[in-house]
């Protein structure tokens, strides 16, 4: 039952609605404008979604952090999480929330969350992180690691917990990270990271270690963990290294990440990096990465779809952070794919939910990356052209790249040339709203074995051109709601 109520307080009126008996449903005015929006071409429908359940594998994750400091709530979302189509997801293990009593513990909060990931066919990876102030150290983010490696007493319980924890889980977990963001603190996470990862790999020799990491090769505590690693003569403990790679403009780390590589390859021709946690508010905040900036639903949408597609193209495993908005001490975080409220609840799936969705629902395992390609445009603006393979067929996802995203709702008609790529009968997908739309056969043309596209509509966010054979159409839904298809 609604019934609407008109107040005249100081001669304003407020209008508003009693809700009895049902949820409210919130609208999301930002998803209602993209899904009306788009560029001048004839629309033929939209990109079709998978749940997880009906994709086999892909580099795709989500993070479920902060559940261990109640945050957020892992049911509020849990059905979101499939729907989405990731196979990956990253749990915080949270040492405190489950020792509460020296020697004694309860997961059955994070039982919860690792078997309902795998109930849905997502693969939880697991952070094992934050200190216990049973044992003299904290709980918060940046904090606990030299009061473990420096009491034997927090060390000896840590490595209890941990010995617990992977037990418990190691036949639906194989990928554990060592903590999260130990920055500042290298030489004593090194300690922790050897007798941690040592003892994972006795109980679980088959298991996948992440390691922590800064990412910018001018910060001086890469080089002293990895220093570290390799006086005690542990490099080939890490198989991956996690970084967090968070720039307002996403394209600006790729220079700096070639960089990274090497330099790891210099100590681990084997090592690999994972990017770990990266993601986009979605308004101003005044704390956290990327703060101090008018950022919007319409800026997070495209600046989470660009991160997403430079990893990509780089076969980079990448995890966006986050599922939902999470609430500190101090403010409601906004970076969640799912908006929130103080009082934890779902409102409303944002934009960048549903670009996550096409994203992830394509670019499976079974596509396959071929690097940037060299281009030719008309446009003054610096672009990206992401090169891939499906079936054998040419895929490519195009957008500017020199600026941080805007609110800009709107296309640039570019001439561009593409080398050694062939299409025959291309679709154009614009991959937030999900649209199809057609291309007139008379605005392409092949010539000496690139592509040429007349007045192609581009923006600051990734556009896909691909063989209509490898896209699935289906019809264009004008609810306000998308559902898995």
């Amino acid at each position: 039952m609604k019934r609407t109520i008109i107040l005249l307080l100081s001669g304003f009126f407020f209008l508003t609605t009693i809700v009895t008996g049902q949820t409210t449903e919130y609208r999301c005015y930002t998803w209602e404008k993209l899904k009306s929006s788009g560029p001048d071409l004839k629309l033929i429908g939209q990109i079709g979604v998978k749940h997880s359940k009906d994709i086999q594998s892909s580099l795709w994750s989500v993070g479920c952090e902060t559940l261990d400091r109640d945050q957020a709530k892992f049911s509020v979302y849990k059905e979101y999480l499939g729907e989405l189509g990731i196979k990956h997801a990253r749990l915080q293990s949270g040492w405190a929330k489950c020792e509460k009593q020296k020697g004694i513990y309860n997961f059955e909060w994070l039982d919860s969350c690792v078997y309902g990931l795998n109930e849905q066919s997502i693969k939880p990876w697991i952070c094992l992180c934050y200190g216990n102030p049973l044992y003299g150290s904290d709980l918060n983010l940046g904090a606990g690691v030299a009061a473990l490696v420096n009491s034997e007493d927090a060390m000896a319980a840590w490595l209890k917990y941990v010995e617990i924890t992977v037990n418990r889980y190691k036949n639906v977990v194989n990928e554990w990270e060592v903590w999260n963001e130990p920055y500042g603190q290298e030489k004593d996470y090194a300690l922790l990271l050897i007798k941690t990862a040592e003892l994972i790999r006795r109980i679980q020799p088959e298991s996948v270690i992440l390691g922590e990491i800064l990412w910018e090769t001018h910060e001086p505590g890469i080089k002293e963990l990895l220093e570290a690693l390799k006086s005690r003569g542990k490099l080939n403990l890490v198989d991956y290294w996690a970084y967090h790679p968070y720039r307002y403009n996403p394209d600006d780390c790729y220079p700096i990440l070639n960089e990274f590589i090497e330099l790891l390859k210099s100590y681990n021709p084997d090592y690999k990096i994972y990017q770990g946690e990266v993601g986009c508010p979605s308004q101003l905040e005044w704390t956290h990465a990327l703060d101090y900036y008018p950022w919007t639903e319409y800026r997070q949408a495209k600046w989470d779809l660009r991160r997403m597609a430079g990893d990509r193209v780089r076969n980079i495993p990448s995890s966006i952070f986050t599922i939902i908005d999470l609430r500190y001490s101090n403010m409601l975080q906004s970076f969640g794919l799912i908006r929130s409220n103080l009082l934890r609840e779902f409102i409303y799936k944002r934009p960048s939910y549903y670009g996550v969705q096409h994203m992830v629902s394509f670019f499976d395992d079974t596509v396959i990356a071929m690097g940037e390609l060299e281009y030719q445009s008309n446009s003054s603006r610096k672009l990206t052209v992401a090169g891939f393979k499906k079936e054998e067929t040419p895929v490519v996802l195009i957008w500017y790249k020199d600026q941080i995203p805007s609110d800009n709702i709107g296309w640039d008609p570019v001439d561009i040339k593409i080398k050694a790529t062939n299409f025959n009968d291309p679709v154009y997908v614009e991959m937030i709203s999900g649209k199809v739309y057609e291309i007139d056969k008379t605005t392409f043309k092949m010539n000496g074995g690139d592509v040429k596209f007349d007045r192609l509509p581009l923006w600051d966010s990734p556009i896909m051109i691909a063989e209509r054979s490898q896209v699935t159409i289906v019809p264009f839904s004008t609810s306000k709601n998308e559902v898995s298809k």
